[in-house]
């Protein structure tokens, strides 16, 4: 994570807890090997047992604190990793809904359920085990160091030179394992998105009987996610069994100098076993720190990845700022001033200078041919997508932000596929409103025309619907969609193709109740269905994202321009 790792709040003070916790637990680790250094070279010289009472009691002593410390430091980086974990969620899904739906499908709806789920986890356990290793890699050799140095030069220098020479080899087989192991997250993003994808067309693929032949994709992308996991597995191992080769050389080679200096006489033994004991827990810290670091590279990953999608939102919110919006009525006056939109990887804008202004409750055409602008202007009208130039006024605000949750709470969006979570029907209707009395659902039903469909079902308004739920029809989920409209009573009503996927006697039945919808509500529907149009009291008329013409039915008829040709090549169709 790097420098990352400073952006998170109250880092700094963890760090300083853990910084002071590890200067006592350095203290007592040197405490422990001279109290035992001293008790062997006492008993060795043939002292009595009960001489070494004392030297027991501190190794005892430190000992306990250490292990302690050890605990204590553990349960401190737990907890800030739960809220960290905590907070990181709460910020990646608010982001999420800011960068909106768009983004969502441009990352991998797999991509994004991963790292919801399992991300912020795996973050998680690279705080709890990665924050301790490394305040005991950065302390405990440097306190280690410095005492050997006041005991013996010789010991001092070979730690001090060996020491650089396995951080060395640690970066390096870090950096090998970096490498793989993003080519596994990638390999991993890639296996969820196409597994997320192949269950939503899991019944398509059926019908056309391609579902065998899918196997194979299936198969590929598991391979490939395999190869890439056994492949910083190898780097894993490796890097594990270089660690502990170099640490054990290491030691031999203080080892053996120690022997050579208790052969010339120019070291004591107790300096000598003291200094034999520290060596394995100077290098300590640093086999730990290198075995966590492999163990925690997903984590790594996942917090980048997801810091990166927090950032990106949070760069949405510093480049639209805008005023919140207030509650829509019907004196209200609402503006778009110049609103294009601009995909990075596109040549032409999806929307472009587009000019509006609507006052009260009106209901807003918005009709072209495929690819003209017509979803773009219904997600930005939704806030899902903010405008690359351009700004929104409601009355006397000019920088309005339709982000905001101001504007998301007055806003109805019913999109071409409504989506139905799994619950029962009634809980569904009460999405927005979940507190609602049944005796409000049923009204509600009532007026969608979804009263017979209820009926009809065993269970009633409590039969579960969505995943592993019934399956209902597309019109049965547009009714379910129009009631929870009716049932929340929001001002702003969004429209996206509502009814491009029914056929015509579906969509017939469907037309009265949106209409009863649309009364005292500002109204934007975007359809191609030129027939709709008759009922608007203004059409906006998109051609290649610019608005060509606004006007009503009658009045772009009689202009003869480019609604005209669209209503006459519709009706040579016909």
């Amino acid at each position: 994570m790097g420098k990352d790792l400073f952006k998170y709040k109250g880092i700094k003070k963890i760090l300083a807890i853990l910084a002071v916790l590890t200067l006592i637990q350095g203290a007592a680790i040197i405490v422990l090997a001279r109290a035992l250094a001293d008790a062997v070279t006492d008993l060795f010289h043939g002292e009595a047992l009960s001489s070494v009472a004392l030297q027991m009691f501190l190794f005892t002593g430190a000992y306990f604190v250490r292990h302690f410390l050890n605990v204590w430091k553990k349960g401190i980086v737990y907890r800030y990793a739960a809220e960290t974990g905590k907070r990181m969620r709460e910020e990646l899904l608010s982001n999420l809904f800011v960068l909106g739906p768009r983004f969502t499908r441009a990352e991998g709806t797999g991509k994004i359920v991963t790292m919801v789920m399992e991300g912020v986890q795996d973050f998680r356990r690279f705080i709890e085990l990665f924050l301790p290793k490394f305040m005991n890699m950065a302390i405990i050799p440097a306190m280690i160091w410095i005492y050997v140095l006041t005991q013996n030069g010789t010991s001092a220098f070979i730690l001090f030179v060996t020491f650089p020479i396995l951080i060395l080899f640690l970066i390096i087989l870090g950096l090998a394992a970096k490498k793989q192991a993003d080519s596994q997250f990638e390999s991993y993003r890639i296996l969820s998105n196409h597994f997320v994808d192949s269950l939503k067309g899991l019944e398509t693929l059926k019908y056309l009987g391609l579902s065998h032949s899918h196997e194979k994709s299936i198969r590929g992308t598991s391979a490939r996610y395999r190869r890439a996991t056994m492949r910083t597995l190898r780097v894993a191992f490796l890097s594990s069994f270089a660690l502990d080769f170099f640490t054990m050389l290491s030691i031999a080679i203080v080892a053996l100098f120690l022997g050579l200096g208790l052969i010339n006489g120019t070291i004591t033994l107790y300096v000598a076993l003291a200094i034999l004991i520290l060596a394995p827990e100077y290098f300590l810290p640093v086999r730990e720190l290198g075995t966590d670091y492999h163990a925690t590279l997903d984590g790594q990953d996942a917090g980048r990845n997801i810091q990166a999608i927090i950032d990106r939102g949070e760069e949405e919110k510093a480049a639209n700022p805008g005023e919140s919006a207030d509650a829509y009525g019907e004196d209200t006056r609402f503006a778009m001033q110049g609103i294009s939109v601009r995909h990075d990887s596109a040549e032409t804008a999806s929307l472009a200078g587009a000019d509006f202004e609507v006052k009260g409750y009106e209901k807003i055409g918005i009709i072209g041919a495929t690819g003209a602008g017509k979803s773009t202007m219904i997600d930005i009208l939704s806030g899902f997508l903010a405008p690359t130039e351009g700004h929104f006024e409601m009355d006397d605000k000019k920088q309005v932000q339709l982000s905001d949750a101001a504007w998301q709470e007055q806003v109805t969006y019913i999109p071409q596929h409504p989506y139905l979570f799994h619950g029962t029907i009634a809980s569904n209707i009460k999405f927005y409103h979940p507190d609602s009395t049944q005796e409000e659902v049923e009204r509600a039903a009532d007026a969608a025309g979804l009263t017979s469909v209820v009926a009809s079902l065993d269970a009633g308004y409590e039969t579960v619907v969505g995943e592993a739920g019934r399956t209902l029809s597309g019109g049965q989920e547009q009714r379910t969609a129009l009631a929870r409209a009716f049932l929340s009573n929001r001002k702003v009503v969004l429209l996206d193709e509502p009814t491009a996927h029914l056929d015509i006697e579906t969509e017939a039945e469907l037309k009265a109740p949106m209409l009863e919808l649309f009364k005292n509500r500002l109204v934007f529907l975007a359809t191609h269905r030129l027939h709709w149009m008759l009922e608007m009291d203004r059409i906006i008329v998109l051609d290649k994202g610019q608005i060509v013409e606004t006007g009503t039915h009658d009045e772009l008829l009689a202009r003869k321009g480019f609604y005209y040709k669209l209503v006459k090549a519709q009706l040579e169709e016909i």
